[in-house]
């Protein structure tokens, strides 16, 4: 992966990480739950904070996973093109594996209301997944429409 593409990968991250957040945030509100729970109980999967979820803990395990997760969707766009479709499509398997290990083994997890955060994960997918496909200027000052990572043949 070069520079440019590490850097389009880690913005594609940032901006999905910052905006998956909105469904559940929404359901919270609209339900009168605690707008910050899911940012607590994200807390709960550091090492040594599984009994004491945090909203400062949250925030990194919530920046960790996410960075881990925006590498393998930048992996699979070098080979595929993902788009806000694909990305779902991986968002919907993103959720399986978080909130289903995590819903097991961390009760602050498996607390929240679980359609909220399917959504948000779906959110995280599509929105990494069009932002890593978007077109690209290239230094002919053309675009070019292919994934970060993918030669032209």
């Amino acid at each position: 992966m070069t520079s440019v593409q590490a850097v389009r990968a880690a913005r594609a991250g940032a901006v999905a990480a910052v905006v998956s957040g909105i469904p559940s945030t929404v359901h919270a509100l609209l339900t009168g739950r605690d707008v910050l729970a899911a940012t607590r109980a994200a807390g709960t999967l550091l090492p040594g904070r599984r009994d004491r979820p945090g909203v400062a803990a949250g925030l990194i395990a919530h920046v960790a996973v996410s960075a881990g997760w925006t590498c393998v969707l930048a992996a699979a766009a070098r080979r595929h093109r993902l788009g806000a479709g694909g990305g779902t499509v991986a968002g919907l398997a993103i959720a399986a594996l978080d909130l289903g290990i995590a819903a097991r083994a961390y009760p602050a997890v498996r607390d929240l209301p679980r359609g909220p955060q399917i959504l948000d994960h779906l959110v995280f997918g599509a929105v990494t997944g069009a932002l890593l496909d978007r077109p690209q200027q290239t230094d002919q000052e053309t675009t070019s429409t292919t994934s970060p990572g993918c030669s032209e043949l």
